[in-house]
């Protein structure tokens, strides 16, 4: 399995590769349906314009991996370390995109990510401190006990997400959008009595 070094525009569904490792491969406009990755190591790999199906991907590591506007939707994603990802030729916008998707216990954290989309997801834990994530949407998300520390979210949208807790003394968010009825919980670090 994967024994070329490129692949382009192809179509891999219902692939067992679980606990592998793959070395310096590289997939342009590839889509992933169904596939089990879960606990592999995708070391020095590159994702250019890839979708991932309903793929499980738990605690896989992207070790020097590169992204380049590459989807999630409805994969599974959680333990996964952001951080160790190929961010060298990175400019602004996030090079990855999810939707739909389980991200629990993950990091970004320290990440400079502008347009980060994370919609319609769920993210217990998921560290998030000390990043920059302007513009970055987590519409209709599910953020429990997730870590938000020196985090930079100027104009990020939480629109419908809910079970966060974003301390506005520590956290940047100007610009940010926010449904009424779950942006009384901005309130909880502010040592205030609400009536």
């Amino acid at each position: 399995m994967f024994k070329s070094k490129e692949y382009w525009a192809e179509s891999f569904s219902n692939l067992e590769f679980k606990s592998n490792k793959l070395n310096g491969v590289e997939f342009d406009d590839c889509t992933f349906t169904g596939c089990d990755f879960s606990k592999s190591t995708f070391r020095e790999c590159r994702f250019i314009d890839c979708r991932f199906i309903e793929c499980d991907l738990s605690v896989v590591s992207f070790l020097g991996t590169r992204f380049e506007e590459t989807a999630f939707k409805s994969c599974k994603l959680s333990g996964v370390d952001w951080t160790s990802v190929d961010y060298s030729e990175f400019i602004h916008d996030a090079p990855f995109h999810f939707f739909e998707s389980l991200l629990d216990y993950g990091s970004f954290f320290g990440l400079e990510l502008e347009n980060l989309s994370l919609r319609s997801c769920h993210l217990l834990e998921v560290d998030f401190r000390e990043a920059t994530l302007k513009l970055a949407d987590f519409s209709e998300s599910v953020l429990d006990d997730a870590l938000f520390r020196h985090t930079t979210l100027e104009g990020a949208s939480f629109v419908d997400a809910r079970n966060y807790n974003i301390d506005l003394r520590i956290n940047t968010i100007r610009g940010a959008k926010f449904s009424s009825d779950e942006a009384l919980s901005l309130l909880k670090g502010l040592d205030i009595v609400l009536v």
